[in-house]
């Protein structure tokens, strides 16, 4: 199969690749060169309709395929993507700037292994019956919701992309799909590798452009039922205002600015690695990212000498070499945004212990948007440095004394996604992981994903819960059905 990249990607529709309706493109560009290696379509309303037509004709019969038939589907492109890893690796670098041994390990790892899970749940997945005293029994039906929207980020973009269409898939749905558009290409190829696995034209369809043209108009349809999103939170309270009045289901996944919480009687060690990881993988570009660091005031000192030397020794380097531990920010846009977050943490009184500045390298990414992994201290809650997600390879520090100060700083913010706990008293923890604030909780580890569990966060870190069956559940309508004996 030839998965050769075009410098003009083309939308998926009905099973064909095609152009943008009007003609217009979006620069595609390689965050550690800052250089345009590509074009992608910037996809309208006109679009949105063709695909919502390919699709709502694709539906009756996905919708009634065997479990046994979606098995098979999905899981070859489990296999696929398997099978082509090294180029969808390298597509994921070039377009998102990580470096290439995370995307390997992670990010590609992980898109087949979200189809290959929930291949097996279409096999799975059952509901319920209720028997009333011998005189009826009531039974759930779960049937596809219809046409649904899956609007995807750029941070780890196959993996949340897939993370969203093998559920939907395997529940019996048809997909409008739309990437960021800031990182296309794992996406396109996703398409190339579906038809080739038997997927049946116009169940999938993917379509490219930015948010207010492509987002926007596959959240206003009026043909697409649900819509799962994963982003900022800005942009979830906008598509909330769009989507809610017209009644569509709806999961968001949005922003968070997460504690990592260090007790004294921690495993050390364990709790350094984890942290360094927590703190700046993927750039920090990670939703989960510890961005707030607590540490008990007896070890506080500890604890920051040893961050600090560990943040300094991190190589940051062109993404495509091995030694490489930081790769290029994802554009020039969020770049800046993070800089500036960093100017203004200066000027709300932070001290920066390391890093801080931008990078410049030398050859093939001299030009490439670069920052040093960042460690602020100095900063109360209140701060905006301290309650603003800012998404990149900057953690702030903060000591306390109690649980009870533990709790009131892990929580001194509007966001609840993930926190972790470091600490190995199992008594402490579950106290502290019962009074934390967030969806989803670490006891002494961090990124730790069981498939099956429910993923998502409270406060304006979104709404609904992702993975298992309750990604499944999303996917689809229950209907009760009652019959009298």
């Amino acid at each position: 199969m030839n998965l050769a990249i075009p410098f003009h990607l083309e939308n998926l529709i009905g099973g064909n690749f095609i152009g943008p309706l009007s003609g217009q493109f979006i620069n595609n560009i390689n965050p550690a060169t800052a250089e345009v290696y590509g074009q992608i379509p910037n996809s309208n309303e006109q679009d949105v309709q063709l695909a919502v037509n390919a699709a709502q004709k694709a539906l009756e019969e996905w919708s009634n395929t065997p479990a046994e038939k979606k098995f098979i589907v999905l899981n070859r492109i489990a296999e696929l993507i398997d099978e082509h890893a090294e180029t969808f690796a390298l597509a994921e670098t070039n377009d998102q700037g990580k470096p290439l041994w995370l995307s390997k390990k992670v990010d590609i790892y992980r898109a087949a292994a979200n189809f290959r899970f929930f291949a097996t749940g279409a096999l799975h997945f059952s509901s319920e019956s209720h028997a009333m005293e011998n005189t009826a029994i009531n039974y759930t039906l779960r049937q596809p919701v219809g046409v649904v929207g899956c609007i995807s980020p750029w941070n780890l973009p196959l993996y949340l992309f897939t993370w969203k269409i093998a559920p939907a898939l395997a529940a019996g749905n048809c997909v409008i799909a739309k990437p960021s558009e800031i990182t296309p290409v794992t996406a396109f190829l996703l398409g190339k590798i579906c038809a080739e696995a038997g997927l049946p034209a116009g169940v999938l369809n993917i379509l490219h452009g930015d948010g207010p043209s492509c987002g926007e108009a596959i959240v206003k349809h009026p043909g697409i039922k649900a819509i799962s999103f994963t982003g900022s939170t800005r942009a979830g309270e906008q598509i909330a205002r769009i989507a809610a009045p017209m009644f569509k289901k709806l999961s968001l996944e949005l922003g968070g600015k997460n504690p990592n919480i260090i007790f004294a009687d921690c495993n050390w060690e364990k709790m350094m690695e984890t942290t360094m990881r927590s703190s700046f993988s993927n750039q920090g570009q990670i939703c989960l990212c510890g961005s707030r660091i607590l540490i008990e005031a007896s070890v506080y000192e500890k604890f920051k000498t040893e961050f600090i030397q560990r943040t300094r020794s991190l190589t940051i380097g062109d993404p495509l070499e091995d030694s490489s531990q930081q790769g290029a920010i994802v554009s020039k846009v969020h770049f800046d945004k993070i800089m500036n977050c960093i100017a203004l943490a200066k000027e709300e009184g932070g001290t920066i212990l390391a890093g801080g500045n931008a990078v410049q390298l030398q050859g093939r990414c001299a030009n490439g948007y670069f920052i040093e992994p960042t460690i602020i201290e100095g900063l109360g809650p209140d701060c905006k440095t301290n309650t603003e997600e800012i998404f990149g390879p900057v953690v702030t520090l903060q000591l306390f004394t109690t649980i009870e100060e533990a709790l009131q700083l892990a929580n001194a913010t509007s966001y609840g996604l993930a926190s972790t706990i470091w600490t190995q008293d199992i008594s402490k923890a579950n106290i502290v992981a019962s009074k934390i604030e967030a969806g989803i909780v670490w006891v002494n580890c961090w990124l730790q994903r069981d498939l099956r569990t429910p993923f998502g966060g409270v406060k304006n870190s979104g709404v609904g819960r992702e993975g298992g069956w309750e990604a499944m559940k999303f996917f689809t309508e229950a209907k009760n059905i009652c019959v009298e004996f």
